[in-house]
């Protein structure tokens, strides 16, 4: 805030980085129009829960669509291959036992520990934006190890990732298929991140947002003209081809998002 006297009269001014907090204050403000509810025990399971479903939605429309319309099936990435409904079911079964039994139990100890902190004020967009980026970056290196870890040390694969490979033929849901460890694991990078960089509530509800649609694009089994590495510029980006090879083949590909990890590794493969 700055101050200018014209005439007697003090006229106060919003600094920019104030200016910036106007812009997503309105958003903030709704969002406080349900504190109750973000300080529930239960938000954690239902806002995951919900915005995953949700992000899975269109893709399980088109897998559908694409028995029947020559147009979808041209954007799968392996069109020989179909949904059935029994896998819907395993998959959906597994995350939510997961969800319940493992994550629950954990957002409830966490809620006793640590009370839910709530500012009146939204943060600035250029932070929002800086910060969900950096939680990116450092959940995809966090994760790129973990997985080239638990690839390159057999009893690891066979005891803790082996379930989430059941399916060499990625879809949505199959992005949360996956044992308890690995459940708990990727989810512990993804809360710690935001709280290491002391985000704003805001920043770290956008941030889960977007970790969780780019989760579900990776599996999502298309190539799509929208989707995100078609958007990034010069091969940054991976997204869901990049990851549908490391399902086929298990020895390429283990960032989850971004290609320089698996560049500096040697394991990038970016054709079939």
């Amino acid at each position: 805030m700055w101050n200018v006297c014209v005439g007697g009269s003090v006229f106060h001014f919003p600094s920019s980085s104030r200016k910036m907090a106007m812009l997503l204050q309105p958003l903030w403000t709704f969002v406080l129009g349900h504190a109750p509810l973000l300080r529930s025990p239960f938000f954690p399971l239902l806002f995951s829960l919900s915005v995953y479903l949700s992000f899975c939605l269109p893709f399980l429309l088109l897998d559908t669509l694409s028995t029947r319309w020559a147009w979808v099936l041209r954007y799968k990435l392996q069109p020989q291959s179909s949904i059935s409904w029994s896998s819907v079911r395993r998959c959906l079964a597994l995350t939510l036992y997961n969800h319940l039994v493992f994550i629950f139990p954990l957002t409830v100890l966490h809620w006793y520990l640590r009370r839910v902190h709530l500012p009146e004020e939204a943060p600035p967009l250029p932070r929002l934006l800086a910060q969900v980026l950096v939680c990116l970056l450092l959940f995809d290196f966090q994760s790129f190890t973990w997985h080239l870890l638990h690839h390159r040390v057999p009893w690891l694969y066979r005891t803790f990732h082996k379930v989430h490979h059941t399916y060499t033929s990625t879809s949505a849901l199959t992005a949360e298929y996956s044992g308890a460890w690995e459940t708990l694991s990727l989810g512990l990078f993804a809360a710690a991140n935001p709280l290491l960089l002391g985000c704003h509530p805001l920043t770290e509800l956008a941030f889960f947002v977007v970790n969780i649609w780019l989760s579900v694009e990776d599996h999502c089994g298309y190539d799509l003209p929208w989707a995100t590495h078609r958007l990034v510029p010069l091969g940054l980006y991976g997204g869901a081809r990049h990851h549908d090879l490391h399902h086929l083949k298990s020895k390429c590909n283990f960032a989850p998002y971004f290609t320089h990890w698996d560049r500096l590794a040697g394991t990038l493969q970016t054709q079939d």
